[in-house]
């Protein structure tokens, strides 16, 4: 490795110095942030709930022991060797590098629809901080004349919505007929947009240097939130039966196979496995931190997480059953659905609402942060790590840079405040946060493990940590990983279902969106692969490939008509000697005719390229050293 310039100038001079976490506390305490989010809350529970209640733990855990671990291994490993960001790092394998540019595109489009999903929770919360709550009734300018407080004994084939919903829905959103019909910029949360990407702006103002500051209170304030929201529905009528609801085994979903692929994609959700943000945030690593350890704790974490905020969420939507006299399947919804309408909802028929939802909804601001943060600083690392002369420059010259992109990224997601945000918000998430993620972490496997080396990688893990990756992790990296991944990719192609949005006020309850989304649906997926793609034959061409493919694509050297190949049949005790004579190729090689017939030459010859060394001179005259290109 060529050397650098000394390390001590490096530390001295902080414009050129890469940050690092002042513990691995701050590194630990960060992934659990990262990976324990909002999909925790909203998108296990309902996953939970429709694919078999407790028997979905069965395919979840097998997934996260084969899929969600090894990948989680595999990149803080990558990242903390390497110390560069998802796109620089594939100096590994720079043909690969597309890989990265794909990862990173994911992640930064998830970080644009969180904001405006964090807004949300910003504008609840605010919303909250009167005598009552706002949802509580149907006597508001935005209820319609289907507004209904309690829904006992409403039939199926009557129009009705809760007050939750209408004020999600109408008052929040703002909501349009369609995404055709884009509507208006909603003030208000335009207002809490700008507030939170204030806030990212200003936590992540010196990079990881003040994120590990603020995590602790990130990482762990939700959990003392979650604990008591849980005692407090479970000693609600009905909270105990939601929690048994939920965990009440439908074995013979087991045999779906959308069970198992649902549990496969949800590791992505969770874990954020393939997006760049593990490899952004170990890359700031000290060289032998132990991430043995952290990738066996933090999976474990999270999916401890999962299960105890799906015990959350049921322990209300079995309160709520109990006071409309109902059942939990007739009340449950995916989504946003879950946390902004049904939930606000229970928590309106518990005592000290305003008190519990203000709390409910802080807490949902927080664990957004928490994923938040990561998924912004990985875009910008990526971006100052491939251009370190420039933009590291000087301290100020970052914090613009930082400034620069925050302010990119609030106006890109005014369309999503608008009243078809939520349209396109269900959208860039259905459309970048399962397929392409998949993708990435098939091609992944294969770039490090078989073309980089799985020698060599394990040989990477020894230096940092003093021993290698046991049996069990290889295998996963090398054959089990890839192979259920590419049985989701397979799964994910076959049950194919066009994009579309549940919502009780649309008509049936579900919007279906137009042909050209589903278009642009494709496109937004396509655009990681076509970067790894793309990428791949520039740098292949770039490296002499097209000239090998040129050179492949030349005739034969006994190409012609056969009697001119008879030609070269003829017999001697001792084989004549051809040279090629055509300024192209390697003037005056020669080569005897058994190899010319049977190929075993390192060169590649035509026809009219060839002619017979004049009788006479000898097999030792002859030039037969490898000759260079002219």
């Amino acid at each position: 490795m060529p050397e650098v310039e000394n390390k001590a100038d490096i530390k001295e001079n902080d414009q050129q110095a890469r940050p690092e976490w002042g513990s691995k506390w701050e590194f630990m305490f960060t992934c659990v942030a990262y990976a324990v989010g909002l999909g925790n809350v909203w998108r296990f529970p309902y996953l939970a709930y429709r694919n078999g209640g407790g028997a979905f733990l069965i395919p979840y855990v097998i997934m996260v022991a084969f899929v969600g671990m090894p990948l989680f291994y595999m990149e803080i490993a990558f990242g903390q060797y390497a110390s560069l960001s998802p796109v620089t790092i594939w100096k590994c394998s720079p043909i690969f590098k597309g890989l990265g540019m794909g990862s990173v595109f994911c992640e930064g489009s998830v970080g644009l629809y969180y904001s405006v999903i964090i807004c949300y929770t910003m504008y609840f919360m605010f919303a909250s901080m009167r005598a009552e709550v706002p949802w509580t009734n149907c006597d508001n300018d935005w209820n319609t004349e289907y507004c209904l407080v309690n829904h006992t004994g409403v039939l199926n084939n009557e129009t009705a919505y809760t007050p939750s919903q209408e004020y999600f829905y109408n008052e929040v959103l703002n909501i349009t007929d369609g995404i055709d019909n884009i509507g208006g910029i909603q003030p208000k949360l335009v207002a809490a947009l700008a507030g939170v990407w204030l806030i990212t702006f200003l936590v992540l103002l010196k990079g990881v240097g003040s994120l590990g500051k603020v995590v602790y209170f990130v990482a762990i304030f939700p959990y003392f939130m979650l604990t008591a929201l849980l005692v407090n529905t479970l000693m609600l009528e009905g909270g105990v039966d939601g929690i048994i609801y939920l965990f009440t085994p439908k074995w013979d979903y087991l045999l779906k196979v959308q069970v198992w692929r649902d549990a496969a994609v949800q590791i992505f959700y969770s874990l954020g496995c393939c997006a760049g943000g593990l490899i952004t945030m170990s890359s700031f690593n000290n060289f032998n931190n132990n991430i043995r350890r952290d990738a066996l704790l933090i999976p474990i974490i999270n999916g401890a997480t999962s299960v105890y905020a799906a015990c959350v969420i049921f322990a209300a939507l079995g309160f709520m059953a109990a006071e409309n006299n109902a059942r939990i399947e007739d009340i449950a919804e995916q989504g946003p659905g879950l946390v902004f309408v049904v939930y606000p909802e229970a928590i309106s028929k518990m005592p000290l609402p305003s008190l519990w939802a203000i709390l409910f909804f802080f807490m949902m601001s927080i664990l957004g942060f928490g994923s938040q943060f990561s998924h912004v600083e990985t875009v910008i690392s990526s971006i100052i790590d491939e251009f370190p002369g420039v933009l590291r420059a000087s301290a100020a010259r970052t914090i613009i840079f930082r400034a620069i992109i925050s302010a990119a990224y609030f106006l890109a997601a005014l369309f999503m405040v608008t009243g078809a945000g939520m349209y396109i918000l269900n959208l860039v998430d259905a459309s970048v946060g399962g397929l392409p993620l998949v993708i990435v972490g098939i091609v992944e496997c294969i770039a490090l493990q078989w073309v980089y080396g799985s020698r060599n990688f394990s040989e990477n893990i020894e230096d940092m940590i003093g021993i290698k990756p046991a049996l069990y992790w290889r295998l996963c990296w090398k054959f089990i990983s890839p192979v259920v991944l590419i049985f989701v990719l397979i799964m994910s192609l076959v049950q194919y279902v066009p994009i579309y949005y549940e919502m009780p006020l649309a008509e049936g309850g579900t919007y279906y969106y137009p042909d050209w989304c589903i278009a642009l649906e494709w496109i937004i997926v396509a655009i990681p692969i076509l970067s790894i793609i793309g990428t791949f034959l520039y740098t292949y061409c770039r490296k002499g490939g097209f000239q090998a493919l040129q050179e492949a694509s030349k005739s034969a050297w006994d190409w012609g008509p056969e009697k001119e190949r008879n030609i070269f049949l003829t017999t001697s005790e001792e084989p004549p000697l051809y040279r090629c004579k055509s300024e192209l190729s390697f003037v005056g090689t020669e080569i005897n005719l058994n190899d010319l017939q049977s190929g075993n030459t390192n060169y590649s010859y035509q026809w009219n390229d060839i002619e017979e060394v004049p009788t006479g001179k000898s097999k030792e005259n002859s030039v037969l050293s490898k000759p260079t290109w002219n």
